[in-house]
Order: C-alpha cells, then structure tokens, then sequence
C-alpha cells in the first residue's frame, strides 16, 4: 500500500487565497491513474484552510478558537476536498472521501477506523483525507494538519512507500545553489539557513517524515508539478527528490 500526501502548495496557489491549481491537481490524478497500488490520499490546505486558519489565528494546539473560524476552515477545506475528488473521478480513479472525523477522537486516531481504511484501499476504492479543523472537546478546536495526519496512518498501515508531493525538488542543503539533497538515513537535517525551508510547513514535513523514517519505512519528497517521478518511485524504485531511507529495528 502505498500512502501519498499532495501539499497544499502544489494544489493550490499560496500567494493568492481560495487559488486552485487545476491542472496541477489534473495531472497528479493522470499519474496516479498509472499506480497500480492500493493507496490512500491525504491533502493539505494550501490557500484554502490554511489561509483561514492564520486569518483566525488557529494552530495545532487546542485551544478555545472562534467558533466561526473554525467553521470558515472547515468548509474551505470540504470545499479544496470536492475539487480533488472531481478531478480523479474525471480521470476514472474512484475516490472515497473520509474527513478526519471519521477515524479521529479529540486528537488521537483510532486505530480500528485507520485499519478500515486499508481495507477500503484494497478494494480498488481510494481514501481520501485532509487536513482539518476538529473539535478536541471541552469547547477547544485545533488545527489537525495533513502531514500529521501522515504520520498516524503510517504508523499504523506500515505502508510499503510514503510520499510528499511538494512544490519544489525535494529538500536542499543550500537556498543559493538549491543542492539537492538526494538522501538521508535516519537523521533529521537541522532547517537552518544552510537548509532550505520551500514553504513554511517544510520543518513539519521534515519532522514527520523523520519519525516515519525512524518506524523503518521509506518516504519520498518529490516534485508533484512532475507527477511521473511518483510512478517511477512506485513502479521501479528510482527515486528523484529526496528519499528518507528507512531505519528498521534490529
């Protein structure tokens, strides 16, 4: 099974609010017509949720937000949702739309609920998920983000490849020169300013593409405006971004 996360800033332009990039968004699903795979979907908020949220001022830790924030996120994101699901059912993918709700409780997964969605992947039905405002309970809310979302069901699903389609190559060692980094077992690169961060979410990404490395699975950033390169990983192995090489347990 392989789990696959589309960045906000490849769906959706980041430097214009409410910014779909639709043929960005129709050439991913065309590429992924070709995965022959099971795989789930998580993606991210981009210009849609995220922009809302820094609007209202929410984060990742619950708090007592605006209520009405929180439901202007949440619609934003149903919203940047059906424009994902319209253009893989166009390409004869079939997706299956799950909202973090059905398989989070205040800010835990469930375990039972993220191992229905392995089987619904298997059917030939696609899952597909997002980040998300959610309610924690004790009338506090937070930001639910999608990488995190990565995180839960890779440790739970153990998929065979986890990828991150970003806006840019990969992760580089110089902003300047934009040196690719092409591989790293098991450590975590410092965002520094000798490492570039592509979007503000970038030390989140790699934050939790290490602790996904460290449970013994692969995961893969590459560039989603080049969706063939997530075939190419799938099908043979070839790797052009940066590959997190994963630590197995002794």
């Amino acid at each position: 099974m392989i789990l696959i996360k589309l960045g906000g800033s490849i769906i959706t332009n980041k430097e214009k609010p409410l910014s779909p990039r639709r043929k960005t968004i129709e050439n991913l699903a065309k590429s992924l017509k070709r995965v022959d795979e099971p795989m789930i979907i998580v993606h991210g908020g981009g210009s849609y949720g995220h922009y809302w949220s820094v609007k209202y001022d929410m984060h990742t830790q619950p708090k007592k937000y605006d209520i009405h924030g929180v439901a202007i996120v949440k619609n934003s994101m149903v919203e940047l949702n059906k424009i994902i699901l319209d253009s893989l059912v166009k390409n004869r993918l079939s997706p299956y739309c799950l909202p973090p709700t059905d398989f989070m409780t205040g800010n835990k997964p469930i375990t039972k609920k993220i191992k229905e969605m392995e089987k619904i992947s298997k059917s030939g039905l696609i899952p597909v998920t997002f980040g998300d405002a959610l309610w924690y309970g004790q009338n506090k809310t937070y930001i639910l983000s999608g990488d995190k979302i990565m995180t839960h069901l890779a440790k739970i699903l153990k998929p065979k490849l986890t990828i991150f389609a970003l806006n840019e190559d990969g992760l580089y060692s110089d902003l300047k020169t934009k040196k690719l980094i092409y591989e790293l077992k098991g450590e975590k690169p410092t965002i520094s300013n000798n490492l570039m961060d592509v979007t503000g979410g970038m030390t989140r990404k790699v934050e939790e593409a290490t602790k996904i490395a460290k449970m013994g699975m692969n995961v893969f950033f590459v560039n989603g405006n080049n969706p063939q390169r997530i075939v190419k990983a799938v099908k043979n192995g070839k790797f052009e971004g940066t590959l997190f090489r994963g630590k197995r347990r002794v």
